[in-house]
């Protein structure tokens, strides 16, 4: 029999990662778990207002309009994080709102059709509606993909070599929402993130009752005492002169959520309307989807090895695949404006606080639900200024690419073979979706521009994902 190849020598998994105090099925006690529960859900708020505080405005939407879409982003995260960890996956992620499905949905936003309704409150209700339609087709992918089996089929062709690049930068890939955004405010930015990393790295060790309190609440405690800061700063008129853009990420009132919130409301399907088909929509959103399926594939395979379960086997990701299309379904229903993927943050977050309990995630699910019924109180907390969220994903972005890098150790970093793969992969996939958004950003449009909409809108989408076009570049090369 002939000696393998070096590059075809594959290494036998190390031992789990050391130091983690909780894996996927031992809970700490329901009072730290409760309180690592809520550190989940303010961690999730961050995207959940982000997304739909950029989009309604352009759809036409009021402060009104907002806050219910944020509301039912929230309440259809709990349901879907619920949904995945109770039958899908069952490892302890977070399933939020997804910046993937960004590019056709201001597609959707711009068709011509829709701009010409003159009343706002109207063009906001039509788009809504055939922003749900289209995630209502497009979710047929991951349900078919998933409960079929493919996905499983397609995954035995990514081995640990080609996953190095996926899931480093399902971390890296966000850099743009890390410290470009604390510069718009680093007067907060810059204090939160040391404070950040000073209560979680350097004062871990600091313990009361046998509990590293500074370490595991460290997001709770550090984000407390900045918006505590920011409020001060606000309230003394330190902003009152200043830009509107200043004023807007550093100001603690500038959100108009709480005033706006109703004390109680309960989103339900179909509350904007019927939702409206339209093929090409449809076919655009379906690379979101897709982008969607490999970030999330990613950040399982992250989340396991953080949460020291067993590496997710083929049927499993798949399975939780077909319940993640279940959730972008109930997307489309509820209309929360974006599609469903896995929380990158509260990922980090699982590695931040050595606790990888699905329990944790449970009742994190639970406070996203019970703070978007109750709407003034979920209001006050979405309330918080982004860039504090910018400081923390600088680290918990960082510790799930650090996770991909750490599957290095599965494979042979002596061949040249493997070098030359991971190292183009990587850099392609920085590289490729920052020339898709420098080019956006000066032309207006993205790179593939032709009369036909939804073919741009396929192409732009797959190719401003980091991960997507490093899962391209290493199945090519591999």
């Amino acid at each position: 029999m002939a000696e393998p190849k070096p590059e075809e020598i594959s290494h036998p998994p190390m031992d789990q990662l050391q130091g983690l105090e909780y894996c996927i099925d031992s809970n700490p006690s329901w009072g730290e778990a409760i309180a690592l529960g809520f550190q989940h859900y303010i961690l999730a708020l961050g995207t959940a207002v982000m997304i739909p505080s950029f989009l309604v405005p352009l759809m036409g939407g009021t402060d009104d309009d907002k806050v219910r879409v944020v509301q039912t982003l929230l309440f259809v995260e709990g349901i879907n994080t619920l949904l995945q960890t109770l039958f899908g996956t069952r490892l302890p992620t977070v399933i939020g709102g997804s910046y993937a499905f960004m590019v056709p949905i201001i597609s959707i936003i711009h068709d011509t059709t829709l701009l010409s309704i003159e009343d706002n409150h109207m063009r906001f209700l039509y788009t809504m509606r055939a922003v749900q339609g289209a995630l209502i087709v497009a979710s047929s992918i991951q349900i078919i993909l998933g409960y079929s089996q493919m996905w499983a089929i397609c995954t035995r062709f990514f081995s640990p070599l080609g996953m190095i690049p996926v899931i480093a930068l399902v971390g890296f890939g966000l850099f743009d929402k890390g410290f470009p955004v604390i510069g718009r405010c680093v007067e907060i930015g810059i204090p939160m993130l040391i404070l950040f990393i000073a209560f979680s790295q350097y004062l871990k060790n600091f313990h009361t009752k046998q509990l590293p309190i500074l370490e595991r609440f460290a997001l709770i405690i550090s984000i407390t005492v900045i918006w505590a800061y920011a409020h001060l700063l606000t309230a003394s008129g330190a902003y009152k002169h200043r830009p509107e853009l200043t004023q807007l990420n550093c100001r603690t009132d500038k959100a108009n959520l709480i005033s706006s919130a109703p004390w109680i409301k309960i989103p339900y399907p179909l509350q904007w309307g019927a939702p409206t088909f339209d093929a090409g929509h449809a076919f655009g959103m379906m690379a979101a989807v897709l982008v969607s399926l490999i970030e999330s594939t990613g950040s399982y395979k992250a989340a396991a090895r953080l949460a020291s379960a067993t590496p997710p086997p083929a049927h499993i990701l798949s399975r939780g695949i077909g319940w993640q299309g279940i959730g972008i379904l109930l997307d489309g229903l509820f209309g929360t404006l974006t599609g469903s993927t896995v929380s990158v943050e509260n990922v980090g977050l699982l590695g931040s606080t050595r606790v990888g309990s699905r329990r944790v995630i449970q009742i994190s699910a639970g406070f996203m639900i019970f703070f978007s019924i109750l709407g003034k109180f979920g209001a006050l907390f979405a309330s918080i200024p982004f860039t504090i969220f910018a400081a923390v994903y600088c680290v918990l972005f960082g510790i799930v690419a650090s996770v991909g890098l750490s599957f290095m150790q599965f494979t042979n970093m002596n061949s040249m073979r493997n070098l030359f793969i991971i190292g183009v992969a990587m850099f392609l996939g920085l590289s490729v979706p920052e020339y898709y958004r420098e080019y956006t950003a000066k032309a207006f449009h993205g790179p593939a521009h032709t009369r036909a909409v939804w073919f741009n809108d396929f192409l732009n989408t797959i190719f401003f994902s980091s991960p997507t076009v490093a899962l391209i570049v290493a199945v090519l090369l591999d």
